[in-house]
């Protein structure tokens, strides 16, 4: 403020600092500088946001029931700098190997038990068994949107383009949202350069409505 700095030019202000009052301004800049901050909190250390980056792709992989890629992952994020992260991972890591155990034993009766069973076959490459559980599934629940997806998803690893997009076809009609999920899922790599694919996630580029 304005009166403060005529107090400074007062002629207490101008004399000389004593030897001991010199020691004391040196000491107190050679203090340790805080780290720098934003909004209160200091920055987050680059080795926790790789962490925290890690652990988002493992969740989204997870949330698509990609067991085997979230675990690698999710091991991954475990070895962190960061504590709470760690802990978080080891919590969906238990539930991750949970998911991907075969569940035969279980007696599956549920379409929801046979879809996790299904799922669980795919992540280990067994593709017979996964589609006798997802069949089983789609029997039980017709208009289970998620049972068709995993089963193009089938399709697609398994080569049966014809199949898979009819099955893709089937889960965006009864629930849009997998249109956009198909387009940034890996398990439809084998429709890329299908021109029936295109047309069937990007319907707007061609002008079709469905």
């Amino acid at each position: 403020m304005r009166p403060m700095a005529k107090v400074r030019k007062s002629g207490m202000s101008r004399a000389k600092p004593t030897a001991h009052h010199k020691a004391k301004q040196k000491k107190t800049k050679s203090l340790p500088q805080h780290p720098p901050q934003r909004g209160g909190v200091e920055l987050v250390d680059p080795l926790v946001q790789a962490q925290m980056k890690l652990y988002e792709e493992a969740m989204g992989l997870f949330h698509q029931q990609k067991f085997q890629r979230a675990k690698q992952e999710l091991e991954k994020v475990i070895a962190g700098p960061s504590k709470e992260l760690a802990d978080r991972a080891r919590t969906h890591l238990r539930i991750t190997e949970q998911r991907m155990k075969p569940t035969a034993d279980q007696n599956p009766k549920s379409p929801e038990d046979h879809y996790q069973r299904g799922v669980a076959m795919m992540n280990l490459g067994r593709w017979d068994e996964a589609r006798e559980s997802l069949e089983k599934a789609r029997k039980l629940a017709p208009k289970a949107d998620h049972v068709h997806y995993a089963l193009a998803a089938l399709d697609c690893l398994t080569g049966e383009a014809d199949s898979a997009l009819a099955n893709l076809k089937i889960a965006i009609e009864l629930r849009s949202a997998n249109r956009y999920h198909a387009r940034n899922d890996e398990d439809f790599n084998f429709l890329q350069e299908d021109p029936r694919f295109t047309e069937l996630l990007y319907p707007e580029k061609e002008g079709f409505s469905g």
